[in-house]
């Protein structure tokens, strides 16, 4: 057997390229915080600092030292929130810091650790109940506050004086953390919010009795008791959350406004720019109000009211105060998401504004593509942009996808390109590098080989992928294989090289690649994310089928009888969908995780694009796969896969779906993955997950389709 290394195993081993690569950046006083592996083969996350001045780097806070060696011990509110940020990875997995960048907290295994970042002592734990979860400093370094076993703590900094500010007063009651629509839907994965001054707290009160239960169970473990989660599934009831102002005395105080009209507090925003401020929808997420809180009274006014008669979209980062106390805030209008400054639009339809990065009272940091005004629109870059009241400036300057992190005049700058592995990340002050942060990732063992174009007549963004080597002169004619995620907040067509590495290993293996970024990604215009309303996946899978079409059109060497299509979560939808509506077109799919019925998917994000299942019921049948499954005229070979241990997309989705296909009389194969969650992270499932879908694959299409 050979000992060669294949992508498949080192894209599984490195966590997808993940590993040794630095990120979660800080930047206090100068001094660069972050976080990195050892190495690409490593999965343990260590904190490490950057002196710019002399490109030193130094570990700060080792797991294996603090932990002794043993393996870690995570609790099940920690992995829920991990699997809710999508992280992997084992160690430090978060941290953060002082309003100095002096003090420095995590948890390992549900222990409070907490480090100085200036006195070279090394990390010290805190004996606190446990276990912990998202600790943070005050903003003077005297206190640490954290949630454990559902009330909110704060210890003093040298571990004295642990109390609890707030403890739940019911079985399903937790303060201080994320309930699950806000990490899972609305990017808020935090539950309190520090004071300016460190005196105060703003938390979250979160009653979860309201949401329905249902059971996660392990069939390849019958002695194991299922998993209970709360799941508000779209039209169901979702979590009670208020907001309360905490004073390190033990006070509380109720922070109000019209909760009945408006449930969902989508943000919290509190800095020395003003007063606190609360961002809040309605269910139907067509407006979203900006309240200024009262310290003194607990009350809330209203500063800005956002409408849509679709919907709004929540941007991280929005709103805020500039340090001069004027208001920040994301506008959709006239073809572009603009900034604005105190009711002053600072950018036009030549940008999408894509997240808000740093205000500072000079200018506003953001990421953005090319809007539908730009001359030279690319195809897959996304830039960063200052954006003041004399105009806006590009601070990225090569070609592919680039974000920061800014603090004053420091700015750590990651970029990726198409001509390199992984993202470069420089420091950089008043605009001259000062230093390279080092990666210790793999390089991969396959180079992605993408053309970027654009296709059909509403040019939607493709990358097509080749095998290594193919001639289109040679007379061989290539199947085909779409490889989206095709729905909302999921760009797949990237300017840079590492997004298309499954891509062009599923080339290698004989397939022309196309990737589309149809109707509903987003990075375009408020208009292209917004036509799917109510019409979700016929939309999205109509820019598939339109793009293949425009690309074939043009490459005679692409074999339009033997088209494939894979996707996984929304992309698996999308597979599904793909020859369930269309065999015509699609003749083989592999469908990861598919959403099947969305009345069984979660409320903030079904009923943005879907509605109320009570108020559309014809909506929610024309978006479901089972619809019509016994007047399909021609049955496509499908795989379904899906993760039992899944709690987000969960199991009942693929299994529904089967049994309506067998019911049906539709042939089908079923790949359950016992104690997979919606990540996938096992190794040996990542792995073999290629490897199955590529048999699979190029049995379904070995030979052109006879109908």
């Amino acid at each position: 057997m050979s000992s060669e290394i294949t992508f498949p195993r080192q894209y599984a081993r490195t966590q997808r390229f993940t590993q040794g690569a630095p990120r979660g950046f800080g930047i206090a006083d100068g001094r660069i915080t972050f976080l990195r592996s050892k190495a690409a083969d490593d999965p343990t996350t260590c904190l490490w600092t950057l002196d710019p001045e002399t490109g030193v780097e130094r570990l700060v806070a080792d797991p294996a030292v603090l932990l002794g060696g043993a393996a870690e011990d995570l609790s099940a509110e920690e992995r829920a929130r991990r699997e809710r940020s999508r992280e992997g990875a084992a160690g430090i997995v978060g941290y953060a810091l002082d309003g100095a960048g002096e003090l420095a907290a995590f948890t390992l295994s549900g222990r409070l650790f907490a480090v100085s970042l200036t006195d070279g002592r090394a990390a010290r734990e805190l004996a606190v109940p446990g276990p912990v979860i998202d600790p943070r400093p005050s903003p003077t370094g005297t206190h640490i506050a954290y949630a454990a076993a559902g009330a909110l703590r704060v210890v003093a900094a040298d571990g004295s004086g642990d109390t609890a500010l707030a403890e739940p007063d019911g079985d399903d009651v937790v303060w201080g953390l994320a309930e699950f629509i806000a990490a899972e839907e609305m990017s808020r994965f935090r539950g309190y919010w520090w004071a300016p001054d460190g005196s105060a707290l703003i938390a979250t009160r979160v009653d979860d009795a309201p949401v329905d239960r249902w059971w996660i169970s392990d069939p390849a473990n019958p002695a194991s008791a299922p998993t209970r989660v709360a799941y508000p599934a779209a039209g169901t009831s979702n979590a009670e959350v208020t907001a309360w102002l905490i004073g390190l005395d033990g006070t509380r105080t109720e922070l109000t406004w019209d909760r009945a009209a408006y449930p969902y507090l989508a943000s919290v925003h509190w800095s020395a720019g003003g007063d606190p401020l609360l961002s809040v929808q309605p269910r139907d997420q067509k407006r979203l109000l900006t309240l200024a809180v009262d310290l003194a009274a607990g009350t809330t006014r209203e500063l800005h009211a956002e409408t849509d008669d679709v919907w709004i979209d929540l941007v991280p980062g929005v709103p805020a105060w500039t340090p001069d106390g004027r208001l920040v805030r994301l506008v959709d209008a006239d073809g572009a998401r603009r900034v604005v400054v105190a009711d002053k639009e600072l950018t036009d339809r030549r940008l999408f504004v894509r997240s808000i990065l740093d205000v500072a009272d000079e200018d506003v940091l953001v990421t953005a593509s090319a809007g539908t005004d730009a001359s030279d629109a690319e195809i897959g870059e996304i830039h960063v942009y200052r954006v003041a009241a004399d105009g806006v400036t590009r601070v990225s300057a090569e070609p592919g996808v680039h974000t920061a992190v800014r603090s004053g005049d420091t700015t750590v700058l990651l970029s990726s390109s198409l001509d390199r592995f992984g993202a470069r990340v420089g420091v950089y002050r008043d605009g001259t590098e000062l230093a390279e942060i080092t990666s210790h990732a793999a390089t991969p063992v396959l180079t992605a080989r993408v053309e970027l174009l654009r296709a059909g007549a509403r040019d939607i963004p493709c990358a097509l992928l080749l095998p290594t080597g193919f001639d289109p002169a040679s007379g061989e004619r290539l199947p085909i294989l779409l490889d989206p995620y095709g729905g909302p907040h999921g760009p797949r067509v990237l300017a840079a090289r590492n997004p298309h590495l499954t891509s062009q290993w599923f080339a290698d293996q004989g397939f022309a690649v196309l990737v589309a970024d149809g109707r509903g990604t987003p990075g375009h215009s408020p208009e292209w994310e917004k036509s799917i309303h109510l019409d979700l996946g016929p939309i999205t899978l109509q820019d598939q089928v339109d793009a293949l079409a425009a690309v074939a059109a043009e490459r005679p060497w692409l074999d339009t009888t033997r088209v494939g299509i894979r996707g996984w979560s929304y992309g698996g939808y999308l597979a599904a969908l793909a020859v369930l509506r269309r065999p015509d077109v699609f003749h083989a799919a592999v469908a990861g995780a598919p959403v099947t019925a969305w009345e069984l998917y979660d409320t903030h994000y079904t009923e943005r694009y879907l509605g109320l299942p009570a108020e559309q019921p014809e909506v929610y049948r024309r978006n479901s796969l089972a619809a019509g499954i016994e007047q399909v005229p021609t049955r496509r070979p499908l795989m379904l896969v899906h993760g039992l241990a899944d709690d987000n997309v969960v199991a009942a989705h693929t299994l529904r779906l089967s049994s309506s296909l067998l019911a049906a009389g539709y042939p089908h194969e079923v790949l359950p993955l016992s104690g997979v969650t919606h990540m996938t992270p096992q190794e040996q499932v990542a792995e073999n997950l290629l490897l199955l879908q590529v048999d699979f694959l190029r049995r379904a299409l070995a030979r052109p389709a006879t109908d």
